[in-house]
Order: structure tokens, then sequence, then C-alpha cells
């Protein structure tokens, strides 16, 4: 970071001197002065605007490589904490702390970096300067009371941003629902509007109009005072580099703490092939979760939903990298995927069938073939013909335990125990056929 502010401090400072030089070589070439003079000058012009040029584009590398070097170690220390902890975090609180790592690294890069080296092109142009009053007033105003007023009462964004972010993202990924239940024009509409709401919050809290009087002010009263007019004009330009510091803000971090989750006590037998029912509500998922998180990872797998946009292939061999094109196939056949293994599914699986996504994950826990199998609803989205049918040739081909989560009272047959969930945790276990 220390080769970033440099370089920063450097390409602002050509830039002053580029607005001082060539408003003295204006100035100057009125007044027919020798050629030599000029011809300094103008040398003096280009080569600082190839500078400040060059030295921008260097800044740039530099501070992102500096905080992309940050990012790498703070996400492992992130990432360690994370493996040290009793519980699994929510996924509320996973996406929380992604963003606070996030806003710390912006903060270092849009915030702290500026400022230091606003900070120092400032002072040097004051000493050069010969500390003119005006032109200090106009630094410490721009320099430490606009970026306080900035920041002093920030109205946390966040809530906002992130309802803009779903409803965006449900637009974009069910859009074709949407159109289908006549809802897609009121989505559109609600999300215009928090879009809207979050411009006029942004625009409300940012000073740059009060940075930019700050600074013409200051020009206005050295011109005034008779101050040269080289020395104007690099005081607007030093201005120009302070300005957005009006438009600072203090993202505040997000609660991550989370009491542990509360796990059923009571949990079913890993004997078998077992059906979990029970109305919604009744804590049908949640058991599941109990039973994964009393698991050793090698004993069991909880059936993996996410679909990557990467080859069906690929998706896969998630379950067991180094299965051969047999062990593919056959895991193909038993959860009837009828997709080419180099098709990519794009992300989410949007490019394929909500039945094919279905079966592309049934295949994936097909080949793991843990000795304890989780599943939740795993044929929602199949006819039901073929739902009974696949979810049969799963349990026949599974060599440990099931546990499997379904509202399909015709798919009971398929199990060895049944165990139904009652909405005011009532429980009866029975044995079928």
């Amino acid at each position: 970071m220390k080769l970033a502010i440099l370089v920063g401090t450097l390409a602002e400072l050509a830039g002053v001197g580029l607005t001082a030089t060539a408003t003295w070589l204006i100035m100057r070439a009125a007044e027919h002065p020798p050629m030599q003079a000029l011809t300094v000058a103008i040398v003096a012009v280009r080569t600082l605007a190839l500078a400040k040029g060059a030295l921008r584009y260097l800044e740039r590398l530099t501070s992102h490589k500096a905080v992309l070097s940050e990012a790498v170690e703070l996400r492992g220390q992130v990432y360690d904490d994370l493996a040290h902890r009793s519980h699994i975090p929510s996924g509320t609180a996973l996406t929380r702390i992604v963003t606070n790592v996030d806003q710390r690294l912006d903060t270092r890069l849009r915030a702290t970096l500026p400022w230091i080296t606003a900070a120092l092109v400032g002072a040097v142009v004051t000493v050069a300067s010969s500390f003119s009053l005006p032109l200090i007033a106009g630094l410490l105003i721009t320099l430490t009371l606009l970026p306080w007023l900035a920041i002093r009462t920030p109205r946390d964004l966040t809530p906002l941003r992130a309802r803009l972010t779903e409803h965006t993202t449900e637009l974009v990924h069910s859009k074709e629902e949407l159109i289908a239940y006549g809802l897609f024009d009121e989505k559109l509409r609600n999300a215009t509007k928090i879009a809207k709401e979050l411009s006029r919050e942004e625009r409300t809290r940012d000073l740059t109009p009060l940075a930019i009087a700050v600074q013409f002010g200051v020009a206005l009263l050295m011109l005034a005072l008779h101050e040269p007019a080289w020395l104007v004009m690099a005081a607007i330009a030093t201005f120009e580099i302070t300005v957005p510091l009006a438009a600072m803000t203090r993202p505040s971090q997000e609660p991550t703490d989370e009491p542990e989750p509360v796990y059923p006590t009571e949990t079913p037998d890993l004997q078998g092939k077992t059906a979990i029912v029970g109305p919604s509500g009744a804590g049908k998922t949640t058991l599941l979760n109990a039973i994964a998180h009393r698991l050793e990872p090698s004993k069991g797998a909880l059936a993996d939903a996410h679909v990557f946009h990467t080859t069906v292939r690929t998706n896969v061999l998630l379950a067991k990298p180094d299965a051969t094109q047999e062990e593919l196939d056959r895991a193909a056949g038993i959860a009837e995927l009828d997709l080419d293994w180099d098709q990519v599914v794009g992300e989410r699986g949007e490019e394929i069938s909500g039945g094919q996504r279905q079966r592309l994950i049934l295949t994936r826990s097909v080949l793991a073939d843990p000795e304890v199998l989780l599943m939740d609803e795993p044929t929602e989205g199949l006819d039901p013909e073929q739902a009974d049918r696949v979810l049969g040739k799963i349990l026949n081909n599974s060599q440990g335990t099931a546990l499997v989560v379904t509202h399909r009272t015709e798919q009971l047959a398929l199990f060895d125990h049944v165990r139904h969930r009652g909405a005011i945790s009532h429980e009866h276990v029975g044995r079928v056929g």
C-alpha cells in the first residue's frame, strides 16, 4: 500500500504541476517572452501530461494489487475462523460476513488511500504557495470538515441494497414464471421504486456540491488577494483531488454473531430406508439438518442442490472426482439423466429444465454413494410416475442408510420405515409392508 500511496501522490502532483504550468504558459504567451522560456514550458507541459497518465495507471495497478493481497489474507483468516466455529453459520450470517469483508477492502481502496494521497499533495502545494492562508483554509475544510460531515451520521443502506438485489435477481431468474402469473410488471415497478429511493438517499448525503463551492470560493478569494494566476489554478487542481472525499461513507459492519441453533435431541435410528412425512412447518428439514450436523463428514452426505455454471460432467464429478465414465453412465442411468456430459447447464442450471436439474443432482448423490444419504423432497419437479420410479432405483442402489423427506404418500411403500412428524412434536414410527 505504501507504493500505491507514493505513486498516487506523484500522479496528483503531476496533475497540479500540469495545470499550473499550462496556466503560466498561457499568461506569459501574451507577453511575448523569449522562445527559450516558452520551449521549456511547452516541454514541461508535455512531460507532466505523459507522467500523469502513466503514474495514474501505475497507481491503479499498485493499489489494486495491494488490496487484493490483503483480501487473500483477510479471507483466509475468515475461513479459519469459520472452520473453528462450534456450529455452521446460517446463510444470512455468511452473506453478512462476505459483505463486511468487501466493505473493509472497498474502504481501503476508495477512502483511506485517496485521503492520504490528498493530504500529502495538499501539504506539498501549501509549502510551494508559501503557506497561503486561503489555500490552507480550503484544504482544512475539504480534508477534514467535509469528510467528517459525510460520515458522522451515516444511514445504513445495506437493507435497501439487499432488497434491490433480491428484486433484481427475481426479475432475471424468474422472468418466465412472473410473466405467466402476470406479476412481472408489478415486480419491475417495485424494483424501480427501490432503485430510485436508494439513489435519492445516496444523493442527499453527498456533500460534493458544497466541496465545489468551497473550491471556487477559495480561488476567488485568492484572486481578490492578487495571488499569482498559476497558484490560483494550482489550488483549484488541488481541490479537485480532495472533492471526492466529500462523498466518503462509513460502512456499518453488519452483525454476524448468532445463537447456536437448537437441534432436536431425538433423531431416528440410522438404519434402512426411512421416509419422513408430515405437514409443512413440522420440522422435517430441521430434522435432516440436525442429523447432518451430528454425522462425521466421511459418514454421510446431505444431497447438495446447488448446480454450478459448468458442464454436466463437472457438476456430477463433484461427488467423486476420480469416477470413471462407466460409473458416471451407471449413476445417470439410475437417476434417468438424459443430458450430454459436455453440455453447459448455465448459472444455477438455467439452461436446462427443472426436471433435468433435479435428476442431475440425484445423479451426483448416486455417484457419491455415502453410508448415510439425506434427501429433502428429492423428486420435486419430476412427473409422479417418473418420480416414484427414480426414487425406487436410488433406494435400491443405496447400500447404506437413506432418510428422505417426502410429501407423496404413494412413495411410502418404497421405504422400510416411515416417521411421521406432527405439527406439535407428535411422532410415530411404523413398519411398512
